[in-house]
């Protein structure tokens, strides 16, 4: 039931005991006043009041003619009930408080006390009774109230919690936002501009490139044009996509299935022009300016302590399922270079060709490998796996 409705019907209850308690009031003073005060009594108390020379009400001077007409108490007391229970009762009422009202001394009649008596009672009753419906609703106000309270508690959490969990949803979908974002364009748009530096130098590392001399037992790639030195690293395995990415953390990666450097053939490198930075190795951006390489540029390869010098002869764009780039060319000697192009995605693969110029290839030796028996990866390596692949892979 709603609250309002609640004290409406309290309050008609209430009014209807009240009713009720002034109906039994009333019938019981109609009932008293239906007897009449005693003929005797009231002609006692008339000689007092004419003795005092008090002036008598209507109904004393009624009760003094029948004193003077001679009858008997018997008649008088007849006569005074007969004009008594012609009284209304508000008459009835006043003849009472007249004849012993004004007597302090004299104690009332036995039924005068009875209505008094009574009528206190139904009022202690009454009280009672309003003082329990008073407290009735004083619980009843006092569980509304809790419920409430109660209640609005429960909207107030019920608000936050759907805040807490909004703050959470947006929180947690502006984390994995950062994360696909930073994923999808760091490699392309923010680690090419962190090293090697993009000026290119016309300033070769070396100056002299038919020096043999303070080779160093340590195999690199040197490429001056791009300001590029480098590990190259030999043992990992190129059919393996996994040992090529361990491989590209420590340098650029000779791919085992072609012949090395100082033999003769087509030997292909293959290094990182962009990478996740928070991808282990410091090599993630070796290749980063290879594009810049022209024909006529010089490389350099160094391995068990010797110098080879290739010229660039041949630039070009190519799939990362081109696996021709492996097989040998039409020159006697050759190294090939790949990276990934554009600088950041593996859609595609930038090739380089340079022919050595020293020392004399027809020196080399033979090819260690046979590359027509070699079996090939799938496709040319790329890059390594970006962070939201990392990611992902790391949640399944």
């Amino acid at each position: 039931m709603d609250p309002a409705e609640k004290r409406k019907s309290d309050s008609d209850k209430i009014k209807q005991q009240k009713e009720a308690a002034a109906n039994i009031a009333r019938a019981k003073l109609q009932s008293l006043y239906k007897s009449e005060p005693n003929a005797s009594e009231e002609l006692s108390e008339i000689k007092k009041l004419k003795n005092n020379q008090s002036a008598l009400s209507k109904h004393q001077q009624y009760m003094e003619e029948l004193e003077k007409s001679g009858r008997s108490l018997a008649e008088i007391q007849t006569a005074w009930h007969d004009y008594y229970q012609k009284l209304p009762d508000g008459e009835k009422h006043a003849v009472w408080q007249e004849f012993y009202e004004k007597n302090a001394k004299k104690r009332r009649p036995t039924h005068q006390h009875d209505i008094s008596a009574q009528t206190e009672k139904v009022e202690k009753e009454r009280k009672a009774r309003e003082e329990e419906n008073k407290a009735g609703r004083s619980v009843s106000s006092k569980k509304q109230e809790l419920l409430q309270h109660v209640a609005e508690q429960a909207r107030k959490n019920q608000k936050k919690s759907h805040a807490h969990a909004l703050l959470f949803g947006l929180g947690v979908g502006t984390l994995f936002l950062f994360i696909i974002l930073f994923s999808f364009f760091n490699e392309r748009f923010i680690t090419p501009f962190i090293r090697p530096n993009q000026n290119v130098s016309a300033t070769s590392i070396i100056t002299d490139p038919t020096s043999t001399g303070n080779v160093g037992k340590q195999s690199k790639i040197i490429i001056p044009k791009i300001n590029v030195e480098a590990p190259v690293v030999y043992d990992a395995n190129a059919l393996s996509e996994e040992s090529v990415q361990k491989g590209l953390e420590r340098g650029v990666v000779h791919y085992s299935i072609t012949p090395n450097p100082g033999e003769k053939g087509n030997a292909v490198i293959v290094g990182h022009s962009s990478s996740n930075i928070f991808n282990s190795g410091s090599y993630k951006f070796a290749f980063l300016l290879l594009k810049s390489l022209d024909n006529g540029d010089l490389f350099y390869v160094q391995k068990n302590g010797k110098r080879y010098v290739y010229k660039v002869f041949n630039k070009y764009v190519t799939s990362p399922t081109d696996l021709s780039v492996l097989n040998p060319t039409d020159r006697t000697a050759t190294v090939t270079l790949i990276t990934c192009d554009p600088p950041g995605l593996s859609v595609n693969r930038m090739i380089i060709q340079g022919e050595q110029i020293y020392p004399d290839p027809a020196k080399d030796k033979a090819s260690s490998v046979d590359v027509y028996d070699q079996t090939k990866p799938a496709e040319l390596g790329g890059n390594s796996p970006s962070l939201w692949q990392r990611l992902t892979d790391w949640l399944r």
